[in-house]
């Protein structure tokens, strides 16, 4: 808060600044001359700059009786308020709930001569402005050769300031001497401009009234600023052509128009930068993706026009805005309000022919690289080149490669199909597919499909999962090196090789995915009983350290507090990890399924056969086998072809 002191020095400061105006006199043949030089001497702005007018100029006439104006003038203070001192960091001012800058401005007396009587109007002064005195009203009566008027009510005027004209008195009135007016209408009836003659010795003033009656003779009905003209009325500008009305022109209402919730102007690249300020080329994100029941655009309806009027009151015709056609194109329709264009699914937005259109695939022209970026889509994706390395494609319904797959990610929750093969490495590029994935040959990559797993010409040191069935059956179709894990079924040509030393695992009869959960689970459970032993004995040793001293330190006690919520919160983390290792193992070990690893041609020494929980180091060659899990044993058996059904692809798509 402001206290007292702080308010003696705001208040001396004012004082100071009172002491240190400079008050100048100026003459010029005009009044606004004679303000300019004032605020060229006194180097201030004119806005900043109070004056007062000493003695009123006149033109004079033919030459003869030309008087110039004498102001003076300083440099208007600005009141300082506790704001100002709240700002400067003195006090407990809140600067959001302070007064606002009042501007110090002079109470101001108004003469007007009528054919009524001498009439004057006292201004109230704002901020720390100067009221009216008598003095000046006997001035300012005195300018208009006034001197007999009634003093009483004169200073009930001053004292009241209550800014309405006051009848005082009497004066010699001079009928030919009395202001007069002209009003020109032009600029096609939209502008009036008031021309205005002085009065002369005992002429009357014109009166906001008679200015207005004037203009309303003279056809000026519209557009009339009445405060100005209030405010002309008390301080007329005399010989000058004066803008008093303006007219009101047509506005023509707006067309209709399409609101669009997405980038209609294509293909316009949006890079996105990165958490550390770097731009990724990669995501271009020129593909614009949509959901089901999303909100596409919005239909703007036109807006009616607003008739202008000329200042003699004739109307001015406006036209309404055009309405335009619904552009609903494909997979699109128009919501209940009529006006909401909305997305009948997944895929991706475009606009053809003026028309908004929702395609469930996205075709790529040629390669998948910088020109078209990573591409992330809501439907099926078609490439019809390659997918080069460092790139990705994503898509909620299938993706369809025609060309090759390097070292790239492929995220489909539908089908993947690689008309050429995918040659990837160790270390980058993984493909994961919701269902099955389809593909001539399979190299260096890891593979994730929801069902299967199809390749032509052979899968070569990959690690591929499948749900169920992994199918390696064209004419060269060999597994080499790798691991492979199906819940039902691996099936190859050639199993293995008689010159790679690289190990070649099958394993079947387990879920992949679960079964890689339930490691995770496993290592999980570990480390939270690791973490729970090691807060237990933190717990032990602060309370042992309670026991001998009677009590702990504020800072021990809180964290004593820290680590019992912290073992509730592992404890209830243990229990939930253990539900889920219990869930896992029971999944797995009522899983419905055979099991069964089979190659059509050879099987070679150094294959790896997993059934279950059984393993088999292949140490002999073998020729058209199946092994089987028998009495928990892995047995060899003769051959079994895989489900022919199952090899069929989408769109009758097959390793053939």
């Amino acid at each position: 808060m402001v206290d007292f002191v702080q308010l003696q020095h705001i208040m001396k400061e004012q004082l100071d600044e009172d002491r240190a105006i400079s008050i100048i006199e100026v003459q010029g043949p005009t009044l606004e001359d004679a303000v300019s030089q004032a605020a060229a001497m006194l180097n201030c702005a004119v806005r900043r700059l109070e004056y007062e007018v000493t003695e009123r100029g006149f033109p004079g006439f033919m030459g003869a009786g030309k008087k110039t104006w004498t102001i003076k003038a300083y440099p208007r203070i600005v009141e300082r308020t506790l704001a100002d001192l709240g700002e400067s960091g003195d006090g407990d001012v809140d600067a959001a709930a302070a007064a606002p800058v009042i501007e110090d401005k002079n109470g101001y007396v108004f003469v007007q001569l009528r054919h009524a009587g001498l009439f004057i109007k006292v201004s109230q002064p704002s901020g720390r402005g100067k009221k009216v005195t008598n003095a000046q009203v006997k001035v300012a009566l005195a300018e208009r050769n006034i001197h007999e008027y009634d003093q009483g009510i004169a200073s009930e005027a001053v004292k009241a300031a209550a800014g309405e004209y006051v009848r005082i008195g009497d004066f010699q009135h001079n009928l030919a001497n009395d202001a007069s007016m002209t009003v020109e209408i032009m600029d096609e009836e939209m502008k009036a401009m008031l021309f205005v003659t002085p009065p002369g010795l005992g002429g009357c003033d014109i009166s906001l009234e008679t200015y207005q009656t004037f203009l309303k003779n003279n056809k000026v009905y519209h557009g009339i600023d009445l405060d100005f003209l209030r405010d002309f009325a008390d301080v007329p500008v005399y010989k000058e052509r004066v803008l008093v009305a303006k007219g009101t022109p047509p506005v023509n209402g707006r067309d209709a128009y399409i609101q669009y919730n997405f980038e209609n102007d294509q293909p316009k690249v949006r890079m996105k930068e990165g958490a550390n300020g770097r731009v990724d080329f990669k995501d271009l994100n020129i593909i614009q993706n949509v959901v089901e029941a999303q909100p596409l655009a919005k239909m703007i309806p036109p807006e009616l026009g607003t008739a202008g009027r000329t200042v003699t009151g004739n109307p001015l015709p406006a036209k309404d805005g055009k309405d335009i056609p619904v552009p609903l194109g494909k997979n699109v329709h128009l919501g209940d309000d009529k006006v909401t264009i909305i997305s009948d699914m997944n895929g991706q937005v475009i606009v053809v022919g003026g028309k908004i259109n929702v395609e469930p695939v996205y075709t790529v022209d040629g390669n998948v690289n910088l020109k078209t970026g990573n591409i992330i889509f809501l439907g099926t994706v078609i490439v019809k080149g390659n997918v080069e390395d460092g790139f990705s494609v994503k898509a909620a319904g299938n993706i369809e490669i025609n060309g090759t797959v390097e070292k790239a990610e492929l995220d489909a929750e539908g089908d993947i199909i690689v008309h050429q093969g995918i040659t990837g490495s160790k270390a980058n590029g993984i493909i994961r597919a919701g269902k099955s994935i389809w593909a001539k040959f399979i190299e260096n990559t890891a593979l994730e499909a929801g069902n299967m797993v199809i390749a032509q010409d052979g899968i070569i040191n990959s690690r591929v999962d499948a749900y169920k069935s992994i199918i390696c059956q064209g004419k060269r179709a060999t597994v080499v090196g790798g691991r492979l894990r199906a819940s039902e079924e691996i099936n190859a040509k050639v199993l293995g090789s008689p010159t790679s030393g690289t190990e070649t695992i099958c394993e079947v009869g387990v879920d992949p995915k679960t079964k890689e959960q339930l490691a995770l689970l496993i290592e999980n459970k570990v480390a939270l009983a690791k973490q729970h032993d090691e807060i237990k004995l933190n717990i032990q040793t602060l309370v042992n350290i309670k026991k001998q001293r009677k009590s702990l330190p504020e800072d021990k006690e809180a964290y004593l507090r820290e680590l019992e919520d912290k073992r509730i919160e592992t404890l209830g983390d243990i229990k939930q990890n253990n539900e889920a290792i219990a869930k896992a193992q029971d999944f797995l070990n009522n899983l419905q399924t055979r099991g069964r690893v089979s190659a059509s041609a050879k099987v070679y020494p150094g294959v790896r056969v997993i059934i279950k929980d059984a393993l088999e180091d292949v140490r002999n060659e073998y020729k058209a086998v199946t092994f089987i899990l028998e009495d928990g044993l892995v047995r060899a058996a003769k051959y079994e072809e895989p489900d022919a059904n199952a090899m069929k692809g989408p769109d009758g798509y097959t390793t053939n």
